[in-house]
């Protein structure tokens, strides 16, 4: 059986073990590195690499990823610093800015409550929103957990927690998505559409 170069055999494998890339696509991805890229863009491409596992740690004050302490969104005070979105991992902050409705501040939870993952309470940061929480700045705090079964335990966990503290805490709503047909909705997403549905 015919066998590809050992480099390029070792690059098509690293490809393969992303999230999401199957064998064809690391494929495809290897031979576009060999063919159409030239040493500078590999070099550029590898150093990125190293860049990101070397500068990137994680923000003291909200926990989310950053190359700076603290956070850009930390430091920038136009933000409403009365508000705190607590959200499972960085990339759900970048979600939420990408809307650009939200002009408060975030916590990053790293994950979220999943007994099958062999994650509980105390495997997430939050001990360290609590500690934000101390400061009598923050009056919202808004949960924003993804709307399955494993965010859902996270925000009810949350809320236990919070209630008792005398802050306002709110969830995102949840619902039909835009252009979604009402008659291939599941039953809990229109039961969350219309529990969650506003005065207009």
């Amino acid at each position: 059986m015919y066998q590809h170069a050992e480099a390029l055999t070792r690059l098509m494998e690293q490809f393969a073990r992303l999230p999401g890339i199957g064998p064809k696509t690391a494929q495809r991805l290897s031979f576009y590195v060999l063919n159409k890229m030239n040493p500078v863009e590999v070099k550029n491409f590898a150093q990125a690499l190293l860049d990101v596992k070397e500068k990137i740690t994680v923000c003291p004050v909200c926990c989310n990823l950053t190359d700076i302490t603290p956070c850009r969104l930390c430091q920038d005070e136009q933000r409403d610093q009365s508000q705190i979105c607590v959200v499972e991992e960085a990339q759900d902050v970048l979600a939420i800015e990408r809307t650009r409705e939200y002009k408060g501040l975030y916590h990053v939870l790293q994950g979220r409550i999943s007994p099958l993952e062999g994650k509980g309470p105390g495997d997430l940061k939050i001990n360290e929103l609590l500690k934000r929480l101390q400061t009598g700045k923050i009056k919202e705090v808004v949960l924003a957990t993804n709307p399955d079964v494993e965010g859902e335990t996270t925000a009810l966990y949350l809320l236990k927690l919070l209630k008792p503290l005398g802050l306002r805490v709110t969830r995102i709503a949840h619902g039909i998505p835009v252009g979604g047909d009402l008659e291939y909705a599941d039953i809990a997403t229109l039961t969350r559409a219309l529990t969650g549905r506003r005065e207009v």
